[in-house]
């Protein structure tokens, strides 16, 4: 955030002893003994592996009293924690409105970041760490939030400037990256400071001729770190390093006055803010966000960082571990042949030792057999990686934060960077106790946990869920922390608040669902009284139907969970009631358009009654309802088709009365659209019709008896319709209809011919019998024979 992005200021040439300038110039370079007065400026890249050595060794070899780094001052007081054993990079600071916690702001480190190495060393060596950079407290109160981080005005996009760009452009590079790993990353040299100097001069011919490069906000940046800098240097003396981004070494290092500095400062908002240490990931910082600086490659640099020698073979060794973990064979010797290639390849193209791109296409070649499909998950898991990083728990957090934490450990939930399946038991207490955090968390918006469809079991006493935990979710939690000190009383106030604020009833009742799932039983009160109140207002047959699931829902949930729902079951049974009267009428004369979302709803309130207890007369009203829209030719085809379906599936209509209302909605003086859409409401593909046609007899041979009773010219205009109908199946549930048909007409009663394959021509109950044994094991020790026949 404190580092232009695009600008992402080159890191100290710790490699080349000459750096090369626009228009061809080399500069000349001085030793140590150069600037053996003022302060030491060590310009870097933020997150480079060879600028985080060079930042090493130039302090091993000064030795400063003080360091100063370009970061948020309000993280002073808590620097010391970046020397405490519980912290692990990656991590970032984190800054954010006390008022607005969503106005906040990440400054991320990595273990191989320069500004991280730098104040590890300060600690580790008993000399000042201060950062310097212009206060979170304005760049939050700016109107733009990202102020400061590098996102600029749109009308500053023409004059921005890459300043690495420029430098590899007239080193006669066409790839930025590459230029510099060739000249920082993969490189050493002797003397620590010179590339440093060598780099400050090549940024001050850029400065020169750019001026700010399109980022006018940096002058703010850059006088409030010259102030900063005049009062270490009063204190300090001259014996002060600063670590900061080499774009700003020139203006650091020009000669301004105090007065001057302050006038640019003077009228900036403020906010009050607090910060603190929060873990992060290496895929963060693979994005464009502050100082994340859009690395492609956060694994491999950190690699290049921690690798004490052979970094090559270091790294084939990884990425053939990695595969061979995957089941993908890969011996010794195509380590070997990889390393020997990556360094071929490398000196081919003349550079000083083989980069991303020879390991990769090394890789590629020799371990993948040329596929980029294992190639992709060597670049996910290593070339970018899943480390999450830790934050001692002495660092400051709001008291929500630290109520999450002791659930996770009580729980044993760990955050974790990468996305895992999470298969819950709400049988057990832990599995129980671990699904009511995930959904109180959704409701507070900390997406931790997504519910997804489970592989295993669909009964109500399991859950799955996918997690994945990302740096963000602490803003989330510190926005939610209004609510309340822990994750049950934020929850609870959340959704309370919620259901008085709630103005439509489909919206009330999913509050409701959310209350029984997270078991936040104190709320349920508030929303009960919200749900009555808008359940009574609303007239909508629409608004009532798209309610009715979720309280269905609600109702199994809290069986499950031990909940009492007995107000909630009544405001299900009066809905279902009303939706009884009003359904009828409201489908009548829709349009297509409207008629399909209608039929949505008719399927939605269909299986929601089948949830509700004692619905045995809810169901037979319901069945009077369609029924009456099955009859009724003022109601779309799709509706009345699907009523139709509906009834047959439930054993409320007989065959006989299907095959009557097919053949009237597919009668010649039936409009085709409207006969199409009858067909489409009755086995649409949406409705799995294709799949039942396949395996039900009864259905395939009423479409089969129809379709070979239209006359010559009625099946002209119908066969189109036809095929839109039957095109949304898949291929193979398209292919068998098509074997079933071609066999022949079936046998009255629906039974196949006999000798027809793949169809018997009675019951085989000893087949039948052989599924008996697996119902006992499923449904307990009883008369299972006498239970069936």
């Amino acid at each position: 955030m404190t580092a232009p992005q695009a600008v992402v200021a080159p890191t100290p040439v710790t490699t080349a002893t000459t750096a090369v300038v626009p228009g061809g110039v080399t500069p000349s370079v001085a030793g140590p003994a150069g600037r053996a007065a003022g302060p030491l400026f060590l310009g870097v890249r933020h997150h480079g592996p060879g600028s985080a050595r060079a930042v090493r060794g130039a302090l091993d070899a000064r030795r400063p009293a003080a360091v100063l780094i370009e970061g948020p001052p309000e993280a002073d007081a808590i620097l010391p924690l970046a020397g405490d054993e519980g912290m692990r990079p990656p991590v970032a600071l984190l800054a954010h409105a006390v008022d607005d916690p969503g106005r906040a702001a990440f400054w991320p480190f990595a273990e191989f970041s320069p500004e991280w190495v730098a104040i590890r060393w300060a600690l580790a060596h008993g000399a000042a760490v201060r950062f310097i950079d212009l206060p979170a407290a304005h760049t939050l109160a700016a109107t733009d939030p990202t102020w400061g981080d590098g996102e600029e005005d749109e009308a500053d996009e023409g004059l921005r400037i890459d300043p690495i760009a420029e430098l590899a452009g007239a080193a006669g590079y066409d790839d930025p990256e590459r230029w510099w790993e060739d000249v920082v990353e993969l490189r050493g040299a002797a003397d620590p400071v010179t590339p440093f100097e060598a780099l400050a001069e090549a940024m001050g011919a850029l400065r020169e001729t750019y001026g700010h490069g399109g980022h006018a906000r940096d002058l703010v940046r850059e006088a409030y770190m010259r102030l900063q800098l005049r009062a270490a240097r009063k204190e300090f003396g001259e014996d002060v390093a600063v670590v900061c981004g080499a774009w700003h070494v020139p203006a650091l290092d020009r000669r301004t006055t105090a007065t001057a500095d302050r006038a640019l400062l003077k009228g900036l908002p403020k906010v009050k803010t607090e910060t603190t240490w929060v873990p992060w990931t290496h895929r963060r910082l693979a994005r464009r966000s502050g100082y994340g600086a859009g690395i492609d490659a956060p694994g491999w640099y950190g690699h290049l960082f921690a690798a004490p020698d052979r970094p090559i073979e270091r790294w084939m060794t990884k990425v053939a571990g990695l595969l061979r973990a995957e089941d993908t064979m890969v011996s010794s010797a195509h380590v070997i042949e990889a390393v020997r290639l990556a360094e071929t390849l490398a000196a081919m193209r003349g550079r000083p030792l083989a980069g991303l791109g020879e390991t990769t296409d090394a890789v590629r070649a020799v371990m993948c057999d040329g596929s980029d499909v294992p190639l992709d998950l060597v670049r996910d898991r290593l070339v970018v990686g899943d480390i999450l990083g830790e934050v001692p728990a002495a660092a400051p957090a709001v008291p929500l934060q630290r109520d999450l934490t002791r659930l996770q450990r009580a729980l044993r939930l760990k955050p974790e960077a990468q996305e895992r399946e999470l298969e819950l038991d709400l049988r057990k207490e832990n599995d129980s106790t671990r699904s009511r955090l995930l959904h109180r968390l959704g409701l507070l918006a900390v997406g931790w946990g997504t519910p997804v469809a489970g592989r295993g079991s669909t009964g109500t006493f399991r859950e799955s869920w996918r997690l994945r935990w990302e740096p963000e979710l602490h803003v989330r939690i510190a926005e939610a922390g209004v609510w309340g000190t822990t994750v049950e009383s934020a929850a609870t106030s959340k959704a309370e608040a919620r259901a008085l604020e709630a103005t439509a009833l489909a919206d009330v009742t999913a509050l409701a669902e959310q209350c029984l799932l997270g078991g936040l039983g104190a709320a349920l009160p508030v929303v009960m009284t919200a749900l009555a109140d808008r359940a009574a207002l609303d007239t909508d047959v629409a608004h009532l139907a798209q309610a009715l699931p979720a309280l269905a829902r609600s109702l199994r949930y809290g069986d499950v969970r031990a909940t009492d729902t007995a107000a909630l079951g009544e405001v299900a049974a009066g809905l279902a009631e009303r939706i009884c009267v009003g359904l009828p009428p409201a489908c009548t004369g829709l349009d297509t358009d409207a008629a399909t979302e209608m039929r949505g709803h008719l399927d939605a309130v269909h299986g929601a009654l089948q949830l509700l207890p004692d619905s045995a007369e809810l169901t037979g009203r319901w069945a009077g309802v369609l029924r009456g829209l099955a009859s009724r030719d003022s109601v779309a085809g799709t509706l009345r088709g699907r009523a139709a379906r509906l009834l047959l599936d439930e054993g409320r209509l007989d065959e006989g009365e299907a095959a009557r209302l097919m053949s009237l909605a597919l009668s010649p003086g039936a409009p085709p659209a409207d006969a199409a859409a009858w067909i489409e409401g009755f086995v649409g593909g949406a409705s799995g019709g294709g799949m039942l046609l396949v395996h039900d007899e009864r259905l395939l041979a009423l479409v089969d008896t129809w379709l070979t009773g239209v006359t010559a010219d009625a099946f002209t205009d119908v066969l189109p319709l036809l095929r839109r109908t039957f095109s949304a199946y898949e291929p193979g549930v398209r292919r068998t209809l098509g074997e079933l048909v071609a066999r022949g007409p079936s046998a009255a009663g629906g039974r196949a011919e006999a000798g027809t394959p793949g169809f018997g021509t009675a019951l085989d109950e000893e087949r039948a019998d052989g599924v008996l044994p697996v119902l006992e094991l499923i449904l307990g020790d009883i008369d299972m024979v006498g239970a069936n026949r």
